[in-house]
């Protein structure tokens, strides 16, 4: 199984693993051994297109040169581009899109059987319930709350790809949280396209939020994609009552020039956005702020920018990523005029990452001396390493330990003794 993307596709991998495993498959992760290669694709930007591109023609390789028999093309990429990969890619013997999961055993002995191409794009759906081998250290595990998305973000192929947004029923969400738990799992990280607009019945995320921290053995609860414009006066009291609720947030905001933001179809204005994250900083003390960001969409003069890279410096955020515009077809956004050269819109990410960078540096060396919990995730070229409750694994820096004796999934006490730009190094406290 090969995923690309976010860990929404991730999570659908596991899923497919799951099912796979469940059948009398053998999860192999050598890719010269597998009978079966089954790459899940990412179609969200132009990079991550590439990326899912160059993965296929690796399998098809695999397939003409090794071991494998069967070639299937899953997720977003198939989602969207289903016509186009079957013209293209006469090595695939399946194409089928993100609501097949369930059926991703039948589809693979049918291929193996040589039945000829299975196509099975279907409307998108919410699926879950389904067993999943996970693919992330045993200590922590992504949940999917939702699917799908109703902002219709001018730039955004989402809703092509996953449908309008669907929250997951708040039970299955506890149950799925239990068994979790009761694998170990002490980080529990929600994910969803927009988290701030999940409801079931009478249960929004912030009460879902306080049903998780009810749970035995979870320890860090985490929140991702929280739209700014849908940040409730509930969830910021839950973000700074609740001792398991990391205080940490992802809101991307991707913009602050309001003709940009207008244009991009954002719900909210610049001075939202900034009472919004002044609300947060204010009411929830020492929280980090996650965002990400688009330059060089349509329009953006060089004075938009400017004000983007002003706001950037001006609110510090502690984590930031930034993407340049990707036009994509059948959204909004991809007809207007006034594009912005790629030379110019990487330009102006270089700019903001420089910033950034410096921003980072800043906030790191003010925790030197500080001691802090840290969550071990493992070793990396010999050296252990974390996280605190305001890094999220992945995306964010991370603490390399020394002088620490701990193992994967353990909570240590830990002296922060050197900070780098995006990483930090501390000094186990010992017993």
């Amino acid at each position: 199984m090969v995923s690309l993307g976010c860990p929404k596709n991730q999570v659908d991998a596991e899923q497919m693993l799951g099912v796979l495993a469940g059948s009398g498959f053998e999860i192999t992760a050598d890719q010269n051994s597998a009978d079966v290669i089954v790459v899940n694709t990412c179609g969200f930007i132009e990079s991550a297109k590439e990326e899912s591109i160059e993965a296929i023609l690796e399998a098809a390789k695999m397939k003409k040169e090794g071991r494998c028999r069967a070639l299937i093309i899953a997720g977003c990429l198939a989602q969207r581009y289903k016509d186009e990969l079957l013209r293209e890619l006469p090595e695939a013997d399946a194409v089928i899109g993100t609501a097949e999961i369930s059926r991703i055993s039948a589809i693979c002995d049918s291929a193996l059987a040589g039945n000829g191409r299975v196509t099975s794009v279907s409307a998108p759906a919410m699926v879950y319930g389904l067993p999943r081998v996970r693919t992330t250290p045993p200590h922590y595990a992504y949940l999917k709350i939702a699917e799908g998305c109703s902002n219709c973000c001018s730039y955004c192929a989402i809703p092509i790809i996953r449908g309008n947004f669907k929250s997951r029923p708040s039970a299955s969400i506890l149950d799925e949280a239990q068994r979790l738990a009761d694998e170990g799992v002490k980080e529990l990280i929600l994910l969803a396209q927009d988290s701030t607009n999940y409801r079931d019945g009478d249960t929004d995320l912030p009460k879902l939020l306080k049903s998780l921290t009810r749970i035995s053995g979870l320890e860090w609860v985490r929140l991702m994609y929280a739209y700014p414009g849908r940040i409730s006066d509930g969830l910021t009291a839950v973000l700074a009552e609740e001792e398991k609720i990391c205080k940490y947030l992802d809101i991307p905001v991707q913009h602050i020039d309001d003709k940009i933001l207008k244009a991009m179809n954002r719900r909210g204005s610049s001075d939202d956005i900034k009472r919004t994250i002044e609300g947060l900083r204010k009411r929830v003390p020492g929280i980090a702020l996650r965002t990400s960001l688009i330059v060089g969409f349509p329009g953006e003069t060089e004075a938009a920018f400017k004000r983007l890279l002003s706001f950037v410096k001006e609110v510090e955020f502690e984590h930031l990523g930034v993407f340049t515009y990707s036009p994509e077809e059948g959204t909004p956004a991809y007809t207007l005029s006034h594009q912005v050269p790629a030379e110019a819109a990487q330009e102006r990410l270089d700019r903001i990452m420089k910033a950034q960078a410096k921003i980072s540096l800043k906030k790191n060396r003010a925790l030197v001396g500080a001691t802090r919990t840290v969550l071990v995730d493992g070793m990396e070229d010999n050296v252990l390493f974390g996280r605190l409750s305001t890094q999220a694994p992945e995306i964010d820096g991370v603490v390399y330990l020394s002088e620490t004796e701990a193992v994967s999934g353990e909570f240590v006490d830990v002296a922060i003794t050197e900070a780098m730009e995006y990483d930090l190094v501390g000094k186990g406290l010992g017993e």
